[in-house]
């Protein structure tokens, strides 16, 4: 069985709603060091071995794990090997 975390973020330009409303939050807390906030997802599958599970991961991304429109992914394994889309 293999292991891979993936990370979804909005792509470069796209509004993140939620990381505003968190970055707008936290000066009114009084940190005013904060430039910018993003908050994405994280998603962790457990997949059976084989020769193209990298690439099914990949797929499961593309198809339902992420919105290819607006986000971006990225894929590491229990090694630490990592894949971006």
């Amino acid at each position: 069985m293999a292991r891979y975390e993936i990370f979804v973020t909005y792509k470069q330009g796209i509004f993140d709603p939620p990381g505003a409303t968190a970055e707008r939050a936290l000066a009114n807390l009084g940190y005013d060091e904060i430039e910018s906030v993003k908050i994405g997802k994280y998603i962790r599958v457990e997949v059976a071995d084989g020769p193209n599970e990298r690439a099914r991961v990949a797929e499961m991304c593309d198809k339902l794990l992420a919105n290819p429109v607006i986000e971006e992914y990225r894929i590491v394994d229990a090694e630490g090997a990592v894949s971006a889309r």
